[in-house]
């Protein structure tokens, strides 16, 4: 009896399937993220948002350092000090995003938010498409709002702070990958954001705030919209291009919108789903033009 070797896999679907599955991936980290701050929205009542955010970050803390094990003995003050501005940019982004989460819900929230990612595609640009796609974003922000006297400004407000945090983050993070190898500023970051939150923590302690069942909520949080979508980002960004990943990542708000309607209850109108559609789009198009103008030949 003689055996053959099997045909050799084709390159081309090997690298296809590499791709569909960073895909997946980024769709799945979109999804964590959202689910784990819808999780954490059910402990609001108890320790409210700033409870929920210490926990969240001391968990990201807990699991992050020692597997990332940054030498912080080593870091330099030109190391250090764009660390402990990202963690000072995760604790201020968490909190009030989970603020707005709280008042105006997981969509808007999360919508809103998105604005800062948009903000540093957009920044420095003075090109017909990207004045479109500002007014789009623009525009898609007026209709999911539909501003009037009754609208919560001060959560309207605290996911504008979100969304300029996360474009600090961004920029933050550009300035850290020319010092700080792998995820090494992210786990010192995060540290940094969790020793930050220790009076929420006392104050929560001292009130006798704290439940098992909040711990479970806000523990739950810290996994799946910290410690999952860390992971798995790092894994798809092997494996996707970046400006496919950001396009992707685009998801974000609609995962937050469906997270809110079926682990929260929060149903949305007709126009908020609309607006929704608008931002997202917008951000998918100033990826993939931002994309091509880098691709292009100087000249």
């Amino acid at each position: 009896m003689t055996l053959t070797a099997a045909p050799p896999v084709p390159a081309a679907r090997t690298r296809r399937a590499a791709s569909l599955a960073g895909l997946a991936t980024v769709t799945a980290s979109a999804a964590s993220n959202q689910v784990g701050a819808a999780v954490g929205a059910h402990a609001f009542t108890t320790i409210g948002p700033a409870g929920v955010v210490a926990v969240r970050q001391f968990v990201a803390a807990a699991v992050l350092l020692p597997a990332v094990r940054p030498d912080l003995r080593r870091f330099t003050w030109a190391q250090w000090w764009p660390t402990l501005l990202l963690g000072a940019v995760f604790a201020t982004m968490n909190l009030s995003l989970y603020t707005a989460v709280d008042r105006i819900g997981l969509g808007l929230a999360v919508t809103l938010e998105f604005l800062g990612p948009l903000a540093v595609a957009l920044a420095g640009s003075r090109t017909r498409v990207d004045l479109a796609c500002a007014a789009g974003a623009g525009l898609g922000v007026y209709v999911l709002v539909l501003p009037d006297p009754s609208s919560d400004f001060v959560g309207i407000g605290c996911a504008l702070l979100a969304a300029g945090c996360w474009a600090s983050y961004i920029l933050l993070n550009r300035l850290l990958g020319a010092r700080l190898p792998g995820l090494q500023a992210t786990a010192a970051a995060t540290t940094v954001a969790a020793l930050l939150s220790v009076p929420v923590v006392v104050l929560l302690v001292a009130q006798g705030r704290f439940t098992g069942t909040a711990l479970l909520y806000g523990a739950a949080a810290g996994v799946l919209a910290s410690v999952v979508p860390y992971a798995a980002d790092l894994v798809a960004l092997r494996r996707v291009p970046t400006h496919v990943f950001g396009v992707v990542m685009s998801v974000h708000p609609v995962m937050a919108a469906l997270a809110g309607l079926v682990l929260l209850g929060q149903v949305l109108g007709l126009h908020e789903w609309l607006g929704i559609a608008m931002v997202v789009t917008v951000n998918a198009v100033a990826v993939v033009v931002h994309h091509h103008r880098s691709s292009l030949p100087a000249t």
